[in-house]
């Protein structure tokens, strides 16, 4: 079992910035670590994903705009958002999966993690 705590979540003036933070338990080395967000009314969608490589995904929205990042000293993914838009609205959940043994595949699918945060709100007014 791996426990995923997110922070850095909360209200924000569209064109401004927040950092977002989870705090795994335990090792993340061997994991794919990703972003996923939820809007009211919509399924969740994959936002950017970072695997044990350092290779990175971002969905089209989020290119350019947002950046991944991990400290695995320190067991910890990021997600540098910019430019924020009300559109980015949504509870935002950090997830992980293991790659540890070859045979996840490190993606934006929403299916695919094996273990959750429990989401942290971004708020976006125009």
């Amino acid at each position: 079992q791996k426990w995923l705590v997110e922070s850095g979540g909360g209200p924000v003036q569209a064109g401004g910035s927040l950092r977002l933070s989870c705090a795994a338990s335990g090792d993340t080395n061997g994991f794919c670590l990703a972003w996923f967000r939820q809007a009211p009314g919509k399924g969740r969608e994959g936002v950017a994903a970072i695997d044990t490589d350092l290779s990175k995904k971002y969905t089209e929205s989020a290119q350019g705009r947002f950046i991944i990042s991990r400290d695995n000293a320190k067991n910890t993914v990021y997600l540098e958002m910019s430019g924020l838009q009300p559109e980015d609205t949504a509870m935002y959940y950090c997830a992980a999966g293991d790659s540890r043994f070859g045979y996840f595949v490190c993606s934006l699918n929403p299916g695919a993690p094996d273990y959750w945060g429990q989401g942290t709100q971004v708020t976006v007014s125009s």
